[in-house]
């Protein structure tokens, strides 16, 4: 939404990996991260790192604490099963299926 604004131009931006490379086109240097700050504006890349995302930008705006006592509610206490959450660490094969869907 902030690139089809326009609001993305000449920013460094982040996405979900399977739409990061659409970044450029709306005017944005993509960044491969869970969330990247740029002057006054946030991206964030996928589900999980929306968190991340919100959370970041909860400490912004109400400090540290806040956030950090926000995560404690949530049990944001991230141990996935699998390292496969980001195309540096799934398979070829399983970056390739995901992509076909």
């Amino acid at each position: 939404m902030l690139g089809a604004a326009g609001l993305l131009q000449g920013y460094r931006a982040t996405s979900h990996w399977s739409s990061c490379d659409q970044l450029e086109l709306l005017g944005a240097e993509p960044v491969e991260a869970r969330m990247v700050r740029d002057r006054n504006r946030l991206t964030g890349a996928g589900v999980t790192s929306g968190i991340d995302f919100a959370l970041a930008l909860v400490a912004e705006l109400r400090g540290s604490e806040v956030a950090q006592a926000i995560q404690l509610q949530m049990e944001y206490d991230p141990q996935p099963p699998f390292n496969a959450g980001s195309p540096q660490s799934a398979s070829p094969a399983q970056v390739e299926a995901a992509r076909a869907q």
